[in-house]
């Protein structure tokens, strides 16, 4: 894998900072989110202070701003109001999981995305080798979805995931699949339309026109249109086990770039197979974490943590191809797991904590078929999926009826929490 550190960088400060692009409208960050720090808003400015003023102390209170605009500290939470939609959340979290003690730390992460906090922390000093000066670096993580005391480096080590490598296995029968599909995807396009999403809204236009996905798992639920598309992906990933709230294909166009920007999320990294890479090898498609950049390589799965500031370019003349998962965070419980998959749960089926036993009923096993692999038939070739690829229950672009569109206002600012 080849890779070198890196140290430039555009200002992150006052800059409007980009959303994920998720591959649909449930994804799509509605927390509020301010600034981050930039290496120019870091350097302190000069103090008038009085000619008696110990120059000591004025160093002291100088670097004590600095910390303060470059990491936040989480603040104290208390139960949600049962009035609301969060604490109806909370409520039926307790309930679910056997009181507060075993998802503590899940239960705050839900109060401060009620509180619209905003982690932000420089994780310099955390990796390896350590980086010490926050102005000349980029290794700032900001995280509205935050999960307290997980590990954050820019990159780890793939090999220490049994799912990597089953995916790296398949990597030939997954890309000879996708590429034979895809040969005709102006047809399949215009057929369906949850084939090559762009950006959603304008908080995503960091990602660039360039930057387009294709959902397998919104939120650990399938897409049964897509998983057709490609069945051979859908049951190798399915069966490599991997821990994935979400899948998709991500092209990158030539010539392309994504700008610094942070995924919000603490509590899931980000995997890519590398599928189709202009000039394999050659260092033209490139990912850069924090101050670390490493190239695609076709074949090689790599793990990193995209609630770090990060970035893209493809400096070939082809289209550039992956297969794109966020995974729960490996420090967390698995009891950890279940509750944040219970909050996705119910964002997308508020019915669930609904007090009628039967719409609960109801809620829960639309989920299960949700949750479940779709029956898959395996395609010969390009020319049997051209169907009409109509299904039940699902909406356009990952989602949701009309009834469940004007239920899920009832979520509020949470609709983003794990975006």
């Amino acid at each position: 894998m080849s890779r070198t550190r890196t140290s430039t960088l555009a200002p992150i400060a006052a800059l409007s900072l980009l959303t994920t692009i998720l591959c649909c409208d449930a994804f799509v960050l509605r927390v509020p989110v301010s600034g981050v720090a930039s290496r120019t808003s870091l350097s302190i400015a000069s103090t008038e202070t009085d000619a008696t003023d110990d120059a000591d102390a004025v160093k002291t209170d100088a670097t004590d701003d600095a910390d303060a605009v470059i990491n936040s500290t989480p603040p104290k939470t208390k139960q949600l109001s049962s009035l609301t939609f969060a604490g109806k959340v909370e409520a039926a979290l307790v309930a679910k999981f056997g009181g507060t003690e075993p998802i503590q730390r899940v239960l705050d992460s839900w109060r401060w995305a009620d509180m619209d906090y905003t982690h932000r922390e420089f994780m310099g000093p955390k990796q390896d080798p350590p980086v010490l000066d926050p102005a000349t670096s980029d290794c700032h993580q900001l995280a509205p979805s935050y999960v307290a005391d997980l590990t954050c480096r820019e990159f780890w080590d793939a090999s220490k995931f049994d799912w990597a490598k089953q995916l790296s296995d398949s990597y030939e029968d997954i890309k000879e699949e996708f590429v034979r599909v895809t040969a005709d995807m102006d047809g399949l396009t215009k057929k369906n339309n949850n084939i090559w999403a762009g950006a959603l809204t304008e908080d995503a236009a960091g990602y660039g026109e360039g930057w387009k996905t294709l959902v397998m798992v919104n939120r650990g639920m399938w897409d049964p249109v897509n998983a057709n598309l490609f069945p051979k992906t859908a049951k190798a990933v399915h069966e490599s086990g991997v821990p994935a709230a979400e899948v998709f294909f991500a092209s990158m166009q030539p010539g392309s770039d994504i700008k610094l920007h942070s995924d919000f999320t603490n509590f899931v990294l980000t995997s890519h197979l590398a599928l189709v890479i202009p000039e394999n090898g050659n260092n033209k498609c490139r990912l850069t974490i924090g101050d670390e950049t490493r190239q695609w390589i076709e074949g090689e799965v790599m793990v990193f943590d995209t609630s770090i500031m990060h970035s893209a370019i493809n400096e070939s003349d082809q289209v550039r191809y992956i297969l794109m998962f966020r995974v729960w965070h490996p420090d967390l419980t698995d009891v950890e797991r279940e509750a944040l998959q219970f909050i996705y749960d119910v964002l997308e089926y508020p019915e669930l904590i609904s007090e009628e036993a039967g719409t609960r009923w109801m809620a829960e096993e639309r989920l299960k078929m949700a949750r479940s692999l779709p029956e898959l038939e395996e395609k010969a070739n390009s020319n049997n999926n051209k169907s009409d690829f109509a299904f039940e229950g699902r909406g356009k672009k990952g989602g949701k009826n009309k009834k469940n569109k004007k239920n899920k206002k009832k979520g509020g600012g949470h609709r983003g929490f794990g975006a």
